[in-house]
């Protein structure tokens, strides 16, 4: 992100003025730090009085309504306090667009590192703290999945009726609208699409029970505590939502590395537990029954996979980097591939 994106979206002035008349103590906005990630949202880390702070809100030109996105993001994060599921606490909220042009929030900033990206020393060294790793990763959800929405004020969080009979039209239909762009090959060059869409319906879970899940749960979306192999939060809430938390199990088995697979999302990669070992140590810490896995991981695929062609087909259209559009349309290739051998192996 470059200076002078944040600076024409932030005002900072106006923000000092707003934090002010919230009751927060300090006179000017100073020391502040872009922080990267992947995500276009603007992240600022900033120190405000004697405290620091991180600003989170929507790029400039976003797809969708992004200050929506912010005031549903606030709400969630605000609705786990008092929770364990580690997440960025709360400070402030504007659902305001008329401070900085979009609504946005003020959250803790983490004491913690993405392990995408670099391991401390610490990390580093040992197996066995990547092995505990893993399994911290699964804690997460395993504790988000035991969250009662209701108890917290997330009951019109997302619509749960007949949440999981409704996804695999729901992406087939998120696929066929790709077809307004000129030059995409189609799903012809997508092997099994429609074996797969089949197979979901025909063996969709007749029972669930709802809750919060993530929608985007996988290892670049956590926090790792700098000291321990514990997560210090789950972050980018931006696809939350009330449906069932199975799907984000099936999430982060689906971007799991396996033997399919020679890239590692983490380096050094040998420690962490394999997809076996994160499905019984979720089983173990859930009472929700899992006999149905091989359909969330088959699902996760599926819309994974879809959601990765839609940037090929507007790479073909001229709208999107044509490497990246190849390099996303060969992830939704094994994505796909992934799930017919699930299925034959379900």
């Amino acid at each position: 992100m470059a200076l002078e994106d944040w600076r024409t979206l932030v005002d900072l002035p106006r923000l000092a003025q707003w934090m002010t008349a919230q009751g927060i103590d300090g006179d000017e906005v100073q020391d502040v730090v872009p922080l990267t990630g992947g995500t276009q949202n603007i992240l600022l880390r900033f120190r405000f009085g004697n405290r620091h702070y991180v600003l989170r809100r929507p790029p400039g030109h976003s797809v969708a309504n992004g200050s929506e996105t912010m005031r549903r993001e606030a709400r969630i994060l605000g609705a786990l306090a008092g929770t364990d599921v580690p997440h960025p606490a709360l400070l402030a909220a504007c659902a305001d667009e008329d401070v900085l042009g979009a609504a946005f929030y003020l959250m803790e900033p983490i004491d913690g590192f993405n392990a995408t990206e670099a391991l401390p020393p610490f990390h580093r060294a040992d197996p066995g703290v990547r092995h505990r790793m893993g399994l911290s990763l699964v804690d997460g959800i395993v504790a988000l999945g035991r969250v009662n929405a209701v108890e917290v004020g997330l009951a019109d969080l997302g619509n749960s009726d007949n949440f999981l009979a409704r996804q695999p039209a729901r992406w087939r239909g998120q696929l066929e609208s790709y077809a307004k762009y000129e030059g995409w090959p189609g799903a012809r060059s997508i092997p099994g699409v429609a074996e797969i869409g089949a197979w979901l319906e025909a063996n969709c879970p007749d029972t669930f029970r709802p809750g919060i899940m993530h929608g985007d749960y996988h290892l670049a979306n956590v926090m790792y505590r700098p000291d321990s192999s514990d997560l210090a939060a789950i972050i980018d809430w931006e696809l939350a939502t009330l449906g069932d938390p199975l799907i984000d199990l099936g999430w982060l088995l689906a971007t799991w590395p396996g033997a399919d697979t020679q890239q590692r999302p983490v380096n050094p990669w040998d420690g962490f537990p394999g997809a076996d070992e994160l499905i019984e140590h979720y089983r173990a810490g859930t009472d929700r029954d899992i006999s149905a896995l091989s359909w969330y991981k088959v699902l996760a695929c599926y819309k994974l996979g879809i959601l990765l062609e839609g940037t090929y087909a507007r790479a073909a259209a001229g709208k999107a980097n044509p490497e990246t559009g190849q390099m996303l349309h060969e992830q939704a290739i094994f994505l796909f591939r992934r799930a017919l051998r699930w299925m034959g192996q379900a």
